[in-house]
């Protein structure tokens, strides 16, 4: 299953989205009950939102991290 958790679970009380994903609080809670359909829209809309937040993340989430390697590994090679 699809999923945009980046394990960054704090929520910005000025828009309501969290700070790793940009999903609302209800949007969370029922991620396991949306179709796939509906799960791939939200994510489409989440980069937008994670724009709109107040302040970013202070901690490099696990995905920023595996990406890195990732590219770190793709450049050695």
């Amino acid at each position: 299953m699809i999923s945009p958790c980046t394990l960054v679970c704090s929520i910005d009380l000025k828009t309501g989205y969290c700070f790793g994903c940009g999903r609302t609080r209800d949007e969370i809670a029922a991620w396991m009950d949306y179709t796939d359909i509906e799960r791939r829209a939200l994510m489409e809309a989440l980069p937008a939102r994670l724009e709109t937040v107040e302040r970013k993340p202070r901690r490099e989430t696990r995905r920023q991290l595996l990406a890195q390697r990732k590219t770190k590994e793709r450049d050695r090679a």
